[in-house]
């Protein structure tokens, strides 16, 4: 397995001030940059090559503790695409975001195990085991046929896939957080399901499976760290004050 990191995302005003950096990635909570806490767990949960897409103040940081630096992109699509091209697609990807402060290898490596490595597959936690954790609410969560669930940051992408994955690009990902935008990418039933609360995971993984041409695969019960990403300066706060 092979791990790319995306580490281009930008932060402004208030965040980049208190972050001392615009460069969210580079932004240090308890003591760590968010790049470096991804590039460990990715390590840790055993990929052999890891490559970062970022900027130059990103290559300066790690380009000496990671495998392949790749230029940022002018936008987050690009930078989508350049990340599904970082290695050849003769093994599995490990498909990692570089916001997500309370990311270890053990996690990761839970998830990674349980995924196996035939699918796409993406860790999903309850929304009661990420409230118990964090002790606030998930800024974005949904109801699924009754399942409240929170979506993780990062994928594992199968060998032989690419191709079909970097057709949707980054519609897809954008998707992650958004079950109704993932309802509309495979189709209109599925929004009138999801609209009326019948839609369930199961179903969204078969769907997925027909559109994709590859097995989809939602990781249940995965850490709740995979799924706390940092998007405003609000999420920034609380992590930097709680372990």
């Amino acid at each position: 397995m092979n791990a790319v990191i995306t580490a281009g995302g930008r932060v402004y005003d208030e965040f980049a001030r208190e972050a001392g950096t615009p460069v969210k990635a580079l932004a240090r909570i308890r003591g760590a940059a968010l790049i470096d806490r991804a590039i460990g767990a990715a390590r840790g949960a055993g990929a052999r090559r890891v490559a970062v897409i970022g900027g130059s103040d990103v290559r300066a940081h790690c380009a000496a503790r990671v495998d392949a630096m790749i230029d940022e992109g002018d936008s987050g699509a690009e930078n989508v695409h350049r990340a599904l091209r970082a290695w050849s697609d003769d093994v599995p990807l490990l498909y990692l975001t570089s916001d997500l402060p309370y990311i270890e290898a053990a996690h990761l490596g839970d998830f990674v195990e349980r995924a196996g490595r035939d699918a796409l597959a993406m860790p999903i936690c309850d929304v009661a085991a990420y409230e118990t954790r964090f002790a606030r609410r998930p800024g974005l969560n949904v109801r699924l046929a009754g399942e409240r669930v929170v979506n993780g940051c990062a994928f594992i992408i199968p060998t032989g896939s690419i191709d079909r994955i970097a057709a949707l690009g980054a519609h897809f990902f954008d998707a992650r957080k958004d079950p109704l935008a993932m309802a509309r990418l495979v189709g209109f039933p599925f929004l009138i399901r999801f609209v009326l609360g019948r839609l369930s995971i199961a179903r969204l993984e078969r769907r997925a499976t027909e559109v994709l041409g590859i097995p989809a695969r939602a990781v249940r019960e995965s850490a709740p760290e995979l799924a706390y990403d940092i998007d405003t300066v609000d999420d920034y706060r609380h992590a930097s004050a709680h372990a």
